[in-house]
């Protein structure tokens, strides 16, 4: 951070002045130990200073003002939204279809039965899988 006066701090001047209103505030002292050691505050804790201080009478107007000038040229940090979750597996419905019709002529079919549990489960059948189940439904129906 570049001051173009070091004589003049109006955030300095602004802790002292909210501390000294109120000297057991405990966020207020916070803020001044952390900006004696860093050299300046964050954006969010500029807008939580000007709040406390806003409730002090004795602080100038002007002073407030350079704070919220501050604070206005301060960055933003903006967060895009979450995508929205798409699914890993999506069921192929034409795979289903298949697997009822055979199952409901030959329900004991220990294999499609396998292939039925897999589908259920979600879980995706390869392409020798359905090539195979293709296969069953041309020869058993």
């Amino acid at each position: 951070m570049q001051r173009k006066k070091l004589d003049v701090d109006i955030v300095l001047d602004i802790l002292k002045e909210t501390l000294a209103a109120n000297p057991t505030s405990t966020f207020t002292a916070s803020l001044l130990q952390q900006y004696q050691e860093r050299g300046g505050l964050s954006k969010k804790q500029l807008e939580g200073l000007h709040h406390k201080a806003s409730k002090v009478d004795t602080i100038a107007a002007g002073k407030l003002a350079t704070l919220e000038a501050i604070i206005l040229k301060k960055p933003m940090k903006h967060r895009s939204p979450l995508p929205q979750p798409t699914p890993l597996f999506t069921k192929d419905i034409a795979t289903g279809n298949l697997i009822t019709e055979i199952l409901q002529k030959y329900p004991q079919h220990k294999r499609v039965v396998f292939f039925k549990a897999k589908y259920d489960n979600n879980e995706p059948l390869a392409v020798t899988e359905t090539e195979e189940l293709k296969r069953f439904h041309k020869l058993l129906i």
